[in-house]
């Protein structure tokens, strides 16, 4: 099938775009570069353009004969969506319809949407089930959910069909260290670590050590980027055997604490991380794990490279071995 990738320049996006093309699909990258990179788009064809550009999408799609869409493409900081709202929507609320009505006048009806756990807000309950209401507590939330609950009604309304997948932390590289987290500002947690043990960032800050966990740190559930990949394939592959349309989280069903973190990246790099206690941040929960068992039964689909110590030593390798270096020397040349 041949797949428009909205944000497919980014970490999780072009990751995707990778996992495609090694199912055989072409995964065409359809990003503005603003915070993706050319240097990850090496598994397809790439348009340079805005998802506010409704006449270029709808362009895009028929030069390539589109058939479905995997939408990454959004701005994704929770703190700064809480200073810049009006940002927030614009770019995931509002281009997220202009990509719905071109992929309607283009004829797709078929899409997998990039959400998050931040819908949820706070939780009620560990873990996290699709059922729980979502409550969000901050823009980029409610962006996310914005587009969701518009996708209920395109479904409704036009036929379109689609899967929203909520996921919790991405984390790790790519195996094969060809691309992996390139953020500026960086607000993940492994990679900042790494930084700090490379000496290449300040101490990390320990955001409350007396939270109601086992050593007092937040716990969150990580998983790899190169599950999350294989997730959104096979969501798409859902949708085209007439899977129904529906949310879906994406996670581990184990959480980790930031110590835990700090932990593996010492057993990992063989260097102490230095770090320093401070206190909690406003809105964070103690603890953010999913349930997951609608992806295991509806998509078939379980986390192969999630646990802690392997998406650190593949971050690891890619933050500090030069494979970042070596990813983004390569830049436009590798583009198919």
């Amino acid at each position: 099938m041949n797949i428009l990738v909205t944000g497919g320049a980014g970490y999780i996006g072009s990751q995707t775009a990778k996992t495609l093309a090694r199912a055989g699909h072409t995964a065409v990258t359809y990003d503005n570069l603003s915070t993706g990179h050319r240097w990850a788009v090496r598994w397809g064809p790439f348009v340079e353009g805005d998802v506010a550009d409704h006449s270029q999408l709808v362009r895009s799609m028929r030069e390539y004969a589109i058939e479905a869409v995997i939408h990454f493409a959004a701005s994704a900081y929770v703190g700064v969506s809480m200073l810049q709202p009006a940002e927030y929507f614009q770019n995931n609320s509002v281009n997220s319809l202009t990509l719905l009505n071109a992929m309607r006048e283009a004829g797709i009806r078929r899409i997998v949407f990039s959400s998050s756990c931040a819908t949820y807000g706070l939780p009620r309950r560990i873990p996290i089930s699709e059922r729980q209401p979502q409550n969000p507590i901050n823009p980029y939330g409610e962006s996310k959910r914005f587009v969701e609950r518009a996708l209920a009604w395109y479904g409704h309304a036009y036929g379109m069909e689609w899967v929203a997948l909520r996921y919790f932390n991405a984390a790790g590289a790519d195996a094969d260290g060809e691309i992996g987290e390139a953020h500026d500002p960086e607000t993940h947690l492994i990679p900042l670590v790494i930084h700090a043990a490379l000496g290449e960032a300040p101490p990390v800050q320990v955001m409350g050590i007396d939270y109601p966990t086992a050593d007092g740190t937040a716990v969150r559930d990580y998983v790899h980027v190169m599950d999350l990949a294989d997730a959104h394939v096979r969501a798409l592959e859902h949708l085209f055997r007439g899977g129904a349309s529906m949310a879906i989280n994406l996670g581990t069903e184990r959480g980790y604490s930031v110590r835990e973190v700090i932990e593996a990246v010492e057993r990992a790099s063989g260097r102490p991380v230095p770090y320093r206690d401070a206190g909690r941040r406003q809105g964070d929960p103690a603890s953010l794990v999913a349930r997951t068992t609608l992806a295991r039964r509806l998509l078939g689909w379980a986390p192969r490279y999630s646990d802690l110590d392997g998406m650190v030593r593949t971050a690891w390798s890619w933050h500090s071995h030069g494979a970042k270096t070596r990813a983004m020397d390569r830049g436009p040349s590798s583009y198919i």
